[in-house]
């Protein structure tokens, strides 16, 4: 039996993790903002007799500080984790900030990975074959990062900007982790799913949503989306970091995998935490 972390798993690829995951006997702690769908998957739970396994944490994972409490929660509670799926994601047309100051896609898409990512390695450490699983767009050649602007104050020319931007910053948090916890067993994999029919969480404009709706007809069913995934959480890469897009391993010889630059945003993202309200450590 092992026990999962979910970010984002009441709803798409992650949910669909948590359920293959109950299903093969495993616990699941499952962490998501909306109430309902966390007592819809507790439900779904009872009903195959993983009630008992089930486990749902709400938060808005968009604060820095609901990212703190869960993850001290769930290490209060679980001296042992093996997997770690970090899904959540919520797009956003127009530019907006969380009450902490935060671009909410930099909140979301990177910070609450970073805090994840690192405030559970003690416990993932305590696995036999731990996994991280930062589901992003590694291959993908769009985006940029901002370094003198990561919070896109001037340079949030529309959702794919900040999300892009994110993708970029998500490559970069994986190699960084790798090489700074080299003396860990941890496997960390970035994966691209490719075209997934999600709900695609996020507030939209008329435009952006009938584009996602036309998407989600030709894209494949999360059933499909997700086998690629649980292969490499039941057998995790021999090294300490990889990445996918769908099935096929991708080289890590491209600038979107610099160790230079990731041990940069390192630094940047550990002093911007730093210096917010509230600070206890990464």
């Amino acid at each position: 039996m092992k026990t999962y972390v979910i970010t984002g798993g009441t709803d798409g690829i992650g949910k669909g993790i948590a359920i293959d995951a109950l299903e093969k006997g495993n616990v699941v702690i499952n962490i998501g903002r909306n109430r309902q769908k966390g007592m819809d998957f507790l439900k779904h739970a009872e009903g195959i007799g993983a009630g008992s396994r089930a486990v749902f944490l709400q938060a808005d994972l968009s604060l820095v500080r609901e990212n703190r409490r869960v993850i001290a929660e769930i290490g209060s509670r679980f001296p042992k984790i093996d997997v770690l799926v970090l899904c959540a994601q919520h797009g956003r047309s127009v530019r907006d900030e969380t009450d902490e100051g935060y671009e909410h896609t930099f909140a979301l898409y990177y910070l609450s990975r970073f805090l994840f990512s690192y405030g559970l390695k003690t416990q993932l450490n305590h696995a036999d074959q731990p996994v991280i699983v930062n589901v992003c767009a590694p291959g993908v050649e769009a985006g940029q990062i901002h370094w003198d602007d990561l919070q896109l104050t001037s340079h949030y020319a529309s959702m794919n900007t900040a999300l892009m931007q994110g993708s970029r910053l998500n490559d970069l948090l994986g190699v960084a982790f790798a090489d700074n916890n080299k003396d860990l067993g941890i496997r960390y994999v970035l994966f691209n799913p490719g075209g997934v029919s999600t709900s695609f969480s996020g507030d939209y404009d008329s435009g952006t949503k009938q584009m996602i709706e036309q998407f989600k007809k030709l894209a494949k069913p999360v059933s499909e989306g997700i086998q690629p995934i649980v292969q490499l959480i039941e057998q995790p890469p021999e090294t300490a970091i990889s990445a996918y897009i769908e099935g096929k391993e991708l080289s890590l010889a491209h600038e979107s995998f610099d160790p230079s630059k990731a041990e940069r945003l390192f630094r940047l993202t550990s002093s911007l935490l730093r210096n917010s309200s509230g600070y206890v450590g990464i």
